[in-house]
């Protein structure tokens, strides 16, 4: 992190001219990119980080990571504050909740830092780009697909989800609810419960649910804390292959109920490369040279990457089972 007597002097220079920060980075001064996640304690950002330290490092960024140690969007706005003061180059939020943090996402565009949004986004007015994971109808067509094809086309199914204003996952539940209506009608989603992003809670709320509802065919957890929840929830009701799991999670989270056939499918996109992709993309924008109406983003070893609107576009989510888990490490 830049040393505080530098920072602060910056910002005096700032408060005295009254002038915004430059659009660039001043010659010979490291770019300082601040990632946030929406926790920092989640695998699922611990995964994130490996591949933005990657990408810190091939492009001498100075990184900070920080972060709520649990899904707090009260929390996320203070640290935000926090790096508007200190007058970082550029931050990438992945967003807990999507209207409350848009104003401090405002406020650092209004001094001249950049913004960019990854795995949630914000209002977008409050950055440049989103670095999209894969698209929401991806995400939400393979889930309900392999739900169905699990479940014989037919059943209830019940979802649990990190909270009710992720924006990211009401997009996704979206496309899962447009997928089943046109492709699955005989599918019935009974419930939604909220698992606050922890194991603890989505277990409970699987046990629940499987009290609740004795025909539920199926859990799909949408975030990954509620994977192996869920999994475990079902394990210890003796319910391991009557009631099928799935969800977005890391594959190293959910190997053993895998391959013990408790959990049938984790869909998600490589964590390492959305983080790397992200920083990648920061330091583009940071330099000007990603701007408004860009098609395309070369990010180092990605190659390009396709951009649709102001969404830079990770790729297509991907299927891990029980063949396939041990291939892969993160």
């Amino acid at each position: 992190m830049r040393n505080f007597i530098t920072l602060t002097a910056a910002l005096g220079l700032v408060l005295a001219t009254g002038c915004n920060q430059a659009d660039k980075p001043a010659a010979g001064k490291k770019t300082t990119v601040a990632l946030m996640p929406k926790s920092k304690g989640n695998a699922y950002f611990v995964s994130c980080k490996k591949g933005a330290d990657e990408a810190a490092k091939e492009l001498g960024v100075e990184l900070i990571f920080d972060g709520p140690t649990t899904p707090d969007p009260a929390k996320q706005n203070e640290i935000i504050e926090n790096w508007i003061t200190l007058g970082v180059d550029v931050i990438a939020a992945a967003c807990e909740n999507k209207d409350g943090i848009s104003t401090a996402l405002r406020k650092a565009k209004e001094k001249g830092i950049k913004v960019l949004t990854y795995d949630s986004d914000a209002a977008a007015d409050a950055r440049e780009f989103f670095v999209n994971q894969a698209t929401p109808e991806g995400i939400g067509t393979a889930l309900m697909d392999e739900a169905a094809r699990l479940c014989g086309e037919e059943g209830e199914f019940a979802i649990i989800t990190a909270s009710l204003t992720a924006a990211n996952m009401n997009e996704w539940q979206k496309y899962i609810e447009t997928s089943r209506v046109t492709k699955h009608p005989k599918m019935k989603m009974v419930a939604l419960r909220p698992c606050d992003d922890l194991k603890d809670k989505a277990q409970a709320e699987a046990t629940t649910l499987l009290s609740a509802h004795p025909n539920l065919k199926l859990i799909m957890a949408i975030c990954s804390p509620a994977v192996p929840g869920a999994a475990e929830a079902v394990k210890q009701a003796g319910k391991t292959g009557t009631v099928k799991v799935i969800g977005l999670g890391l594959p190293s989270e959910n190997k053993l109920y895998v391959k013990g056939d408790v959990t049938q499918a984790v869909i998600l996109w490589k964590t390492v490369d959305l983080g790397y992709l992200t920083v990648q993309a920061a330091k583009a924008l940071a330099d000007g040279k990603l701007k408004a109406g860009d098609k395309t983003f070369t990010a180092g070893k990605l190659g390009a990457m396709e951009i649709v609107g102001d969404n830079i576009l990770l790729g297509k989510p991907f299927i891990f089972n029980k063949e396939n888990i041990d291939g892969f490490d993160f």
